[in-house]
């Protein structure tokens, strides 16, 4: 792989969310690597009584034609519902996750649906801290949505491209940041912010 070796990142609408009238969509990202094909977060496929009252609007990946085959890793930011709902599509896949959000999912109550975390034939993978998953990706924890909640930073350009989870759930929070996790983003001087609820990436 040389060092230009182009890195792109797709957005793919997966839901909605609706609360109070107002919608709020479900995004996952594809990270195609030279080296293999990322997947960050997997959405949620199904409807659940816990969160009924969020009216859930579906179009899971395996409904969209995509290739499951194709991913080669996956990376929960965090595990919240509409972010690992989608794990048992990749049964043997490794997913990603920081080790201190893994536990509090298993065993925080009121958390996250717990079934869909502990999936059959789901294998995590957690790591502890900054990782490097490929060459210019690396795995950062981000405190403040959750405590183990991790972002995804992609060497691209000048300027980092950032995946970044619910550690923004929406654009106004990168521009008055105040979590660690909002914080950390900044400091990265990104050239762009990827969330999983807002349809364009936040810019600086």
């Amino acid at each position: 792989m040389t060092e230009s070796a182009a890195i792109t990142i797709t957005p793919i609408e997966v839901g909605e969310l609706r609360a109070a009238g107002d919608g709020m969509p479900i995004y996952v990202h594809v990270i195609d690597h030279p080296q293999g094909r990322v997947l960050v977060d997997t959405g949620l496929t199904q409807l659940h009584p816990a969160v009924e009252d969020l009216d859930p609007h579906l179009r899971p990946l395996d409904e969209q034609g995509f290739d499951l085959d194709s991913i080669d890793v996956v990376v929960n930011t965090h595990l919240h519902f509409d972010h690992c709902g989608g794990n048992h599509l990749f049964a043997g896949t490794p997913i990603y996750v920081q080790r201190t959000e893994l536990d509090d999912a298993r065993t925080e109550s009121d958390y996250t649906i717990v079934e869909w975390v502990d999936a059959p034939g789901v294998q995590y993978a957690p790591v502890d801290g900054e990782f490097e998953l490929l060459p210019r990706i690396r795995l950062l924890p981000a405190p403040g949505h959750t405590r183990g909640t991790q972002i995804v930073v992609v060497e691209q350009g000048a300027h980092p491209v950032v995946i970044a989870g619910d550690a923004a759930v929406w654009p106004g929070e990168l521009d008055e940041p105040t979590t660690e996790g909002q914080l950390l983003i900044r400091s990265l001087e990104p050239e762009a912010v990827w969330m999983s609820h807002a349809h364009e990436p936040w810019r600086p």
